[in-house]
């Protein structure tokens, strides 16, 4: 697969999944008219959907059933996109980074006021279980990929895994970390997410356990090396090209690995986790089209310039 054919691909399946997105938000209408058209800006103001991408792009990789994606997959696809959106509506508050730009556009809380803001997030919340609950099983053996794959998003974006991770590194702002500190922080508040989209794929596609334990390590290696990635960017892209502000962890006194370590070992960190990660993919044996998209998809989260 050329570089032209991955972009072209890459932003076909960007514009299939998001259509997938679209179809599971909320109508809106109601008294509660607001809180949707916000929660509803805040999922569709942009984004690759790398994370729901990555649930589908896993699940085929290891032989999931097409004739079953839209049933089991497609409502936790939507369920992680709106968990990811919510998780950058708050991340933007003024009690958090304070940004008003995020993809190029007005963050939530900035298009729609602070309390509306904090809403949007919760109602993201509890609507991405919602979401995940329509998935519909035909049999025991789906019932209970659901249920694990249930727990499976709930752990990870939870108190052990995006948020516990989002906790340590608000109280420490201002705070010298140390690298084993940061890195605890990346493996959950960037890791947990990746993480739980390749698990999920593996899951609902009836994999064993053990493969499920390999998505994760691939995933775990491939978040390290996305926020790394995320430190390079915020000292050397600009507002333009990122689409959200540049020197924001300097302006909140955040350690960051480039801060630590400087940006060329940062750079040789990414390059290193990247490769554990696609020898461990390359490990499980599946060198069909799926595979090579999937690997592809991989090296795009951490070789980009936004």
């Amino acid at each position: 697969m050329s570089d032209r054919n991955f972009t072209d691909i890459l932003a076909e399946k960007q514009a299939q999944v998001t259509e997938l997105i679209k179809a599971c938000l909320p109508k809106e209408e109601g008294k509660q008219r607001i809180l949707f058209e916000a929660m509803n800006y805040s999922v569709l103001a942009g984004g690759k959907r790398l994370r729901p991408m990555l649930i589908l792009e896993t699940y085929r990789f290891l032989g999931g059933a097409p004739e079953r994606e839209q049933d089991i997959v497609v409502p936790f696809m939507a369920a992680m996109e709106m968990i990811h959106s919510y998780s950058l509506v708050h991340d933007d508050l003024p009690a958090m980074d304070n940004d008003m730009y995020r993809r190029g556009k007005l963050t939530t809380h900035a298009a729609y006021g602070h309390a509306v803001g904090i809403l949007a997030g919760d109602g993201l919340l509890n609507y991405a279980y919602e979401t995940a609950l329509h998935a519909g099983a035909k049999s025991l053996e789906e019932c209970q990929r659901i249920y694990e794959a249930l727990r499976v998003l709930s752990e990870k974006a939870g108190a052990y895994g995006m948020v516990g991770g989002q906790t340590v590194d608000v109280i420490g702002t201002g705070k010298n970390f140390t690298e084993e500190e940061l890195l605890f922080i990346y493996k959950l508040k960037t890791g947990a997410l990746l993480e739980a989209s390749m698990m999920l794929g593996a899951i609902l596609a009836g994999a064993p356990n053990e493969t499920v334990s390999s998505m994760e390590a691939i995933a775990s290696d491939v978040g390290l090396a996305f926020q790394i990635q995320d430190d390079i960017l915020d000292v050397t892209s600009t507002v333009e090209v990122l689409g959200k502000a540049v020197f924001s962890d300097e302006k909140n006194k955040k350690t960051t690995y480039v801060s630590l370590f400087g940006i060329e070992e940062a750079k040789k960190m990414v390059e290193s986790l990247t490769e554990r990660a696609l020898i461990r993919l390359s490990d499980s044996g599946n060198d069909s089209a799926d595979g090579e998209f999937l690997k592809n998809l991989l090296l795009s989260l951490v070789h980009r310039t936004k």
